[in-house]
């Protein structure tokens, strides 16, 4: 059986995940991508069926109670992780072999559950050792407890786990992109290096906005934590110093590309892409929920703002609840607004209880963001200080098109 095509002939989203499809429709249409191969979903299920785990994996989701759960969960997920790779699958494997491997799951970037975030990539894999852990860590991240919890909010099934193994983008910076925004425009979010911190929400992005035509409208300068100490210690905020990643050139190409994307699929789309010093390379394009512009209660005008990165949905109002850690998410209460610093796809789960959330870092193209939009929860991200600002308890708007929150004296 033949496991891996090169990625231009995984069009087949039912054997290759949407992630995959997408990006070989990309590449067929003659747009840039970093080419590569793609692991067919089949190799896992067979992976699965070579360890003896299939039964296990059929009871997480039949099982009468949650530990019994986690249990055949856990038992999937170490099996994946620490045992042998079959070796009909690894021959195919070896032959293929490049410095990246990204997952491709059945049930990632569909239009209601994009999954942004939830599964595994890696990057710079040097060795075979690497790169067979990669396959494996990818494989078993269809069964983290993460994407458990996503997937029961999302009331989805695990199906397999398809892979794309790519050469490394050696790029100078990267970012993502919305084809359109709630006022029809484009914007484009970049920083420096690779673009894990910007989809991971570490960082706030230069942010641009673009007319329909490429144009430049707005641009605002990024931001950067220059310590990540946990609630003990203070969070210094600084201006980043470097000049912007992008060029007007660099800009209306960009502005370009989405347009021929969504032109591609017949909707707005969500890109990410690097640039190298061989130009601009499209990484993946999910489809995009664009919401209309809400109407403030005119009584918010009165009151204190911050203004960031708008994750692109609605309006909300609650009492804020400021965290400074992952650790303290249980003090988040129903209808609260979750006022915090770093904005990464782990706050996923808080979602069904949140009327809002306000982060110091990230920006409109990051994970969390897209995670928001698909859930229509307002966001506000990059907002400066916000969680010292802020005062806990008091009640606070969020304005996730205009990217605005205010907050009431308490």
């Amino acid at each position: 059986m033949t496991f891996t095509v090169p990625i231009s002939g995984a069009t087949d989203a039912a054997r290759f995940g949407p992630k995959a499809a997408r990006l070989a429709a990309l590449g067929n249409a003659g747009l840039p991508t970093p080419g590569g191969f793609c692991v067919d979903a089949r190799a896992y299920r067979t992976q699965l069926a070579h360890l003896g785990l299939e039964e296990d994996a059929r009871r997480v989701f039949s099982a009468e109670d949650r530990p019994a759960a986690r249990r055949h969960a856990l038992q999937v997920k170490l099996g994946l992780m620490q045992q042998p790779i079959a070796p009909a699958i690894l021959e195919q494997l070896l032959q293929i072999r490049e410095t990246v491997v990204r997952s491709s799951a059945l049930v990632e970037d569909g239009a209601g559950a994009s999954f942004a975030g939830q599964f595994q990539s890696y990057l710079g894999l040097e060795t075979e050792e690497d790169y067979l852990t990669a396959v494996r860590a990818c494989w078993a991240s269809l069964w983290s407890t993460r994407v458990l919890r996503y997937m029961a909010m999302n009331r989805v099934e695990p199906t397999a786990m398809a892979l794309i193994v790519q050469p490394l983008v050696r790029a100078r910076c990267a970012g993502g992109g919305l084809s359109r925004t709630a006022e029809g425009d484009m914007l484009v979010n970049a920083a420096a290096g690779p673009g894990s911190s910007v989809a991971q929400g570490e960082v706030v992005p230069d942010r641009y906005v673009l007319d329909r035509s490429g144009a430049l409208k707005e641009s605002t300068a990024g931001a950067n934590y220059h310590s990540m100490n946990c609630r003990h210690g203070r969070r210094a905020f600084s201006r980043l110093l470097a000049a912007p990643p992008l060029d007007a050139e660099q800009l209306a190409e960009l502005g370009l590309l989405m347009r021929k994307v969504e032109d591609l699929f017949g909707h707005p789309v969500e890109i990410e892409w690097a640039l190298d010093d061989t130009g601009i390379k499209l990484l993946q394009a999910r489809p995009l929920s664009v919401a209309e512009a809400p109407v403030p209660d005119e009584i918010w005008l009165k009151h204190p703002r911050l203004s960031g990165h708008p994750g692109g949905v609605g309006w909300g109002t609650g009492r804020a609840r400021v965290v400074s850690c992952e650790c303290e998410l249980e003090r988040v209460a129903p209808g609260d607004v979750l006022v915090t610093t770093v904005a990464g796809p782990a706050l996923a789960e808080i979602f069904p209880r949140v009327a809002g959330i306000v982060a110091e870092l990230g920006g409109s193209t990051s994970h969390l963001a897209s995670l928001a939009r698909e859930r229509g929860v307002p966001m506000v991200l990059g907002a400066p200080d916000a969680a010292r600002r802020i005062p806990d308890g008091a009640m606070v708007a969020v304005d996730g098109v205009a990217g605005v929150v205010r907050w009431m004296q308490p």
